[in-house]
């Protein structure tokens, strides 16, 4: 399955994007699925159809669906939902107030990768095309593999272990102290299962030949900075980026004085998109007369986007966004982070893994055998990569 997910900041049209991509791959005869993952879905609305959690047809070969994180929810943390309402209804909070709080926050982003890895799983469609939520969330979402990987290893996996030996000999005298259970081993399962699952489609989201991430922009000052930190996060994730589609740009027809001053800037702005984003590929969009609302307007942009026997599908820019060189008996590791000046990474080895922190975003990176050995000896930025050198050997 080939998997495309659109992202940008909130309101530069990535919906659309992602709805006129979804028409293309369907035109070609690629059975294929238009998954929106953001809180606030408008892929209904672009469509100009009624969608829901499970796909809905929208033509031929093409499917849409919203997610419905309650309903995800319910089928895959239902057990744990119903045990956290017990121990909070047990602390004295009213049956709605409990069930709101057995919600954890996050818990949205989290199915949303659930449910892409159960479409992968299910074979149905051969593209799957994901709306997802804005760039900031989009890369708290593509943070969980690696984050719950760290909390389940050190703690979760041990806490499990404990609990199912323990739980025979506790529970007689727990219940009536506390007013509720231990939980029992449907319980302590769910979250590691739940873990193995986005585990699982780690290794999906960071095969540059089947997942590829397109950025949605459009040539304003603020909207390219959001981009291009989203660009060199994705890349600290090692999730490829292939395309930047360039939205709402005035087009040449439009010469009312008013926008006299907007268009100059954008020619600015344009020059600034091909110029930071190079090597990548830009496709510009002109800034519609209409809003982008129902398939006759999805047409045009489709068109506008993909023309002639063009395949959206295909890899347009293949990234690499982490190497291993080798230098004789030295070693060096490469990580793409456009944009990023040296001053704004703070780098901590710990054992076998590299602690990277660029502002709020924190990536512990696994090193292999061969790095895990040595201690770093010093990093540089060179032509947007990120070069930490290793040299001794760790001492023991």
């Amino acid at each position: 399955m080939r998997v495309i997910l659109m992202t940008g900041k909130g309101g530069v049209g990535k919906t659309s994007v992602a709805a006129a991509t979804g028409l293309r791959c369907a035109e070609l005869g690629y059975k294929t699925l238009v998954l929106s993952t953001d809180p606030a879905h408008s892929l209904a609305d672009s469509f100009d159809l009624e969608l829901g959690h499970e796909p809905v047809k929208v033509r031929p070969n093409l499917w849409g669906a919203e997610l419905d994180a309650l309903m995800e929810l319910e089928g895959n943390w239902g057990a744990v939902k119903r045990y956290i309402t017990q121990v909070l209804q047990a602390r004295g909070l009213e049956g709605v107030q409990a069930e709101e709080l057995a919600i954890l926050p996050g818990m949205d982003e989290i199915f949303g990768l659930v449910r892409m890895k159960r479409h992968y799983d299910e074979g149905d469609f051969e593209i799957l095309i994901i709306d997802s939520a804005p760039t900031g969330t989009a890369l708290r979402l593509l943070s969980i593999p690696e984050v719950g990987g760290w909390y389940m290893r050190r703690f979760y996996k041990p806490l499990q272990g404990m609990s199912v030996a323990l739980r025979p000999l506790v529970e007689p005298l727990f219940r009536p102290i506390a007013g509720f259970s231990l939980p029992d081993k449907e319980v302590m399962d769910a979250p590691y299962e739940f873990y193995e699952q986005i585990e699982q489609l780690e290794k999906v989201l960071t095969d540059n030949t089947k997942t590829s991430v397109r950025l949605v922009t459009n040539p304003e000052k603020m909207v390219i900075k959001e981009s291009l930190r989203a660009h060199a996060y994705l890349s600290l994730y090692n999730v490829a980026t292939d395309l930047v589609v360039a939205n709402r740009i005035i087009p040449d027809e439009v010469t009312d004085p008013f926008f006299q001053r907007w268009k100059e800037n954008q020619q600015i702005y344009k020059k600034e998109i091909h110029d930071n984003f190079h090597p990548l590929p830009v496709k510009e969009v002109p800034l519609y007369s209409e809003e982008m609302c129902g398939l006759a307007a999805l047409e045009r942009l489709k068109d506008t986007l993909y023309s002639g026997d063009e395949d959206p599908s295909k890899v347009y820019y293949q990234e690499n966004t982490i190497k291993v060189v080798q230098d004789g008996r030295n070693y060096s590791l490469e990580l793409y982070l456009p944009g990023i000046k040296k001053e704004q990474i703070q780098l901590n080895k710990t054992g076998d893994e590299l602690n990277i922190r660029i502002g709020n975003h924190r990536r512990n990176l696994v090193l292999p055998q061969s790095l895990a050995a040595l201690n770093p000896s010093g990093a540089k930025m060179d032509e947007d990569y990120l070069k930490i050198r290793f040299g001794d050997p760790v001492k023991v």
